[in-house]
């Protein structure tokens, strides 16, 4: 299973409508997915909700995508917060993940991407080298989650063939 984090418990975000463009692509491909979102989900402690998280999103996946929005040059500290605490063992350790950064500026989350690389790295993930930076992200993801420009479909659909062969 391919688990996809939206990086973000903001509501309304485009981190979510991200993450639900690349869940369609993948479920019509007919690939096993699930999609979490951090927005609602109690991540700040060890207690039911973030067990629940692992049981249902991060133990079973074998692979992670993550969709991870700009917020003061890294990503969101709820993020690192849901990873904190989790069983780093069970929910990550030798698993893959592909990285999408998200912004509303130029550099799509280039160092938010670096940060988390280093990150998934110290817990023994491999990450794919296809990193995908998506910079004005409301020209290229509408409000309904699908894509705008022809030409990010198609980047997008090559960052996830290479994962799926990853």
């Amino acid at each position: 299973m391919i688990t996809i984090i939206s990086g973000t418990n903001r509501a309304d975000s485009m981190s979510l409508r991200t993450a639900k463009a690349y869940y369609e692509i993948l479920k019509e491909q007919k690939i096993d997915v699930s999609l979490l979102s951090l927005e609602n989900k109690q991540v700040w402690e060890r207690g039911p909700s973030m067990l629940a998280i692992e049981k249902q999103y991060l133990i079973p996946a074998e692979k992670f995508i993550f969709i991870m929005p700009e917020y003061n040059a890294s990503f969101p500290g709820i993020l690192k917060v849901m990873i904190d605490n989790s069983d780093i063992k069970k929910c990550w350790w030798y698993k893959k993940a592909m990285l999408t950064g998200i912004s509303d500026g130029r550099a799509g989350n280039l160092r938010g991407i670096e940060h988390m690389t280093s990150i998934l790295h110290y817990m023994k993930v491999n990450v794919s080298y296809n990193k995908l930076l998506l910079s004005k992200i409301k020209d290229e993801i509408d409000m309904d989650a699908n894509i705008i420009k022809p030409e990010t479909g198609l980047l997008i659909m090559q960052q996830i063939e290479e994962f799926l062969e990853f």
